[in-house]
């Protein structure tokens, strides 16, 4: 294990106050935000050092594009060094659930780099969420290893390009801005470059897959947001280019901790395992060896499933926030959720986009008084409606009615700001 540091300065810095979303000014848009620098990580690259590289964020992360592109820069850069890579990028997740698996899904295996790419997925969380959960990434991250680096990446979708235009950062990207300003962390704003290049007629933002530009200009897209190999390729440069620079001012040194943007941040959000005592029904640990069990078993370990009405999870936090970490699906059911004896609105398992299964999360009580809470989870007999995908699909070959039809639960962790209450 590394050795634990942390130091906290007494520096006069500003906390954020508690403004509504519109009052947070847009923050200036620049391809490179050095602050204080990569400097450990680039020196193990110089010295030829074994070198670990995260990459945490959403689908345009988890794509084989900059990702492993990025890699390969790495090596071919550094090739006495042995860099390795900890993918921890999840499609269609946003920072909030990213400050909850942060420990399990990047820290344990120890990085020397972070790369945090949510600007597309954090759209539509507002300030102040939007500031306490990058802050609670980036204070868990210096709370376990003080020497390793973050740097933001802030990435493109279409409707971005207003306030781009402008050399002002959207929403979601300056809120992280903020946040990295804050503790002198990196920014590095690949969209950027995919607006300047389509100002100088080099680049179109979307064509429909398979299209080829007329004019010869680099198709950035075909869906507005998840980059062509090319639309990559951009992404890929700036941040090579970035790395050059960083590298010219590298000053190793332990990342101190000043005091919080946000008093309020997620630095104390966590995942919990779930016991069998909590389980009441016909639920059973999923298979490892195959189906959903396989497939979701790097991010979830253990996944409980539960299939028929009644089906119950049930519990008690002493906390302030808490959530399920589980599954989406097509034959995912509906459920009935008890917090402190108080019945709230059934939450569905399934939406617009359940023609396959994935990851997701599941509210269950935010922003509630720090004491003890009772928490009930019941599967219900009736199903969510799922004609927002059967209008899509019935008339389509192979359609099979029986994959839309469950009342089916799949649970892994508890997400908590607090503690289990036996």
């Amino acid at each position: 294990m590394r050795t634990q540091l942390l130091k906290f300065t007494c520096l006069l810095t500003f906390a954020a106050s508690p403004a509504l979303a519109d009052e947070w000014p847009p923050v200036e848009a620049r391809l490179l935000q050095p602050r204080e620098g990569l400097g450990n990580v680039l020196a193990k690259l110089e010295r030829g050092e074994r070198v670990r590289v995260a990459y945490f964020g959403g689908s345009i992360t988890a794509a084989n594009g900059w990702r492993p592109m990025t890699m390969k820069w790495f090596r071919e850069k550094y090739p006495k060094a042995q860099v390795e890579e900890i993918h921890a990028a999840i499609g269609g997740t946003p920072s909030l659930l990213g400050a909850f698996r942060n420990r399990r899904d990047v820290l344990d295996k120890e990085p020397d780099l972070v790369f945090v790419e949510f600007s597309v997925n954090d759209g539509w969380i507002r300030p102040p969420l939007l500031h306490q959960t990058m802050e609670g990434i980036v204070r868990q991250t210096w709370i376990a290893d003080p020497w390793c680096d973050i740097c933001f990446v802030y990435t493109f979708r279409v409707g971005y390009e207003k306030e781009l235009r402008e050399r002002r950062c959207p929403r979601a990207p300056s809120g992280h801005e903020r946040v990295a300003a804050h503790y002198g962390i990196p920014g590095i704003n690949v969209a950027l470059r995919v607006v300047e290049l389509e100002e100088e007629g080099k680049l179109v933002f979307k064509l429909p897959r398979g299209e080829k530009d007329a004019e010869g200009r680099i198709v950035f897209s075909n869906d507005g947001v998840h980059p062509t190999k090319a639309g990559h390729e951009v992404y890929t440069d700036v941040i090579g280019e970035s790395m050059t620079v960083l590298a010219e001012m590298a000053r190793p040194g332990p990342h101190f901790l000043v005091r919080p943007f946000d008093e309020g941040n997620y630095e104390d959000a966590k995942l919990v395992d779930l016991e069998p005592s909590m389980f009441h029904g016909s639920w059973k640990k999923m298979d490892v060896t195959r189906g959903l069990g396989k497939r979701f078993h790097n991010r979830l370990p253990v996944i409980w499933h539960g299939g028929a009405p009644g089906d119950a999870v049930s519990f008690k936090f002493k906390g302030t926030t808490c959530k399920v970490y589980d599954l989406l699906g097509p034959d995912g059911g509906r459920i009935k959720i008890t917090l402190d004896g108080k019945e709230q609105r059934p939450r569905d398992r399934f939406d617009h986009y359940c023609t396959y299964h994935r990851l997701a999360d599941m509210g269950i009580a935010d922003n509630v008084p720090d004491t003890v809470h009772t928490v009930r989870l019941e599967i219900m007999k009736e199903q969510p409606d799922r004609e927002s995908v059967l209008s899509r699909v019935r008339d389509k070959p192979n359609f099979n009615p029986k994959k839309y039809d469950g009342t089916n639960m799949w649970v892994g962790y508890i997400m908590l700001r607090g503690e289990l209450v036996d």
